[in-house]
């Protein structure tokens, strides 16, 4: 499994994803999820892929190769963004027909979804959401961000924090954090990590991060994330009953043996039909 994720922002757009494939808690590898795709000052794509590596493999191997031969349909050639998601689609269902019969019998799937995103010049740059069966979603006002794979697990500190002002810093940062609270609750996902950051109308790739576990920055930026986000869960506001000791709690407590409406009485009666002597 792994985690990718596309933020679509006023300033530009950011990419981000771990690069662990696991078949089996034997068979755990190490993959790049983001491909890049450019024409020098004319075009510039980025793909991220989740699912099954061969078929992600063969779709990016044909993305390649279709830019490469100067093939009629290409990156290099699609008009619009729509139409490299059409483009991208059309290959992914191809890729995934090919083999998805062989592989559900042995219980397989051959499925990926692929986020691709980028710029063409004199257009908007954008991101769109590629299904397995071809067809694809785009971003809108309320939804700024588009993710792949295990996405649960980092979607809550997106949907606080991600606006379509958001700076691209802060973006990146969090598209981090996202990935770092992933990582925490799934084995599947883990780095190294890569991040993107595109400025809007560059059309250029300027910066580029891969992170390994140890990398100074991601552990004290993961460091920071847990002490702030400790103190502020202790900086909650407190229930009424926490700090208020001594004050008279509501409902009613009875102790064993000691009831108001009779424990008195079943005591004396006890004690005097013990002193009783039974008669002969």
């Amino acid at each position: 499994m792994t985690y990718c994720v596309a933020i679509d922002l006023d300033d530009g757009l950011v990419f981000a994803s771990d690069s662990r494939t696991n078949a089996g808690v034997d068979q755990v590898s190490t993959y790049s999820k983001m491909h890049t795709f450019e024409v020098e000052g004319q075009r510039m794509f980025v793909v991220l892929t989740a699912g099954n590596l061969a078929t992600t493999q063969a779709v990016v191997h044909r993305l390649k190769r279709d830019m490469e031969d100067n093939a009629e349909e290409s990156l290099a050639t699609v008009e619009r963004l729509p139409d490299a998601a059409e483009y991208l689609g059309r290959l992914n269902r191809e890729e995934t027909e090919k083999h998805s019969e062989a592989l559900s019998r042995s219980g397989m799937q051959a499925e990926a979804t692929m986020i691709i995103g980028g710029q063409i010049a004199g257009d908007a740059p954008g991101i769109y959401l590629i299904y397995p069966q071809g067809n694809y979603i785009t971003t809108s006002q309320q939804t700024r961000f588009l993710q792949i794979g295990e996405s649960k697990y980092g979607k809550p500190i997106l949907d606080r924090i991600i606006e379509h002002d958001t700076a691209l810093g802060d973006a990146a940062r969090c598209a981090l954090v996202s990935i770092d609270s992933t990582i925490r609750s799934n084995l599947t996902v883990g780095p190294p990590i890569e991040v993107l950051v595109y400025e809007r109308g560059t059309i250029a790739f300027d910066h580029y991060l891969c992170m390994e576990a140890d990398d100074e920055y991601l552990r004290s930026l993961t460091q920071a994330w847990d002490t702030n986000i400790k103190r502020a869960f202790t900086d909650l506001p407190r229930f009424d009953w926490e700090g208020t000791h001594g004050r008279k709690q509501r409902g009613t407590r009875v102790s064993r043996g000691s009831s108001k409406s009779g424990g008195k009485a079943a005591s004396t009666k006890a004690s005097t039909s013990k002193a009783k002597k039974p008669r002969r």
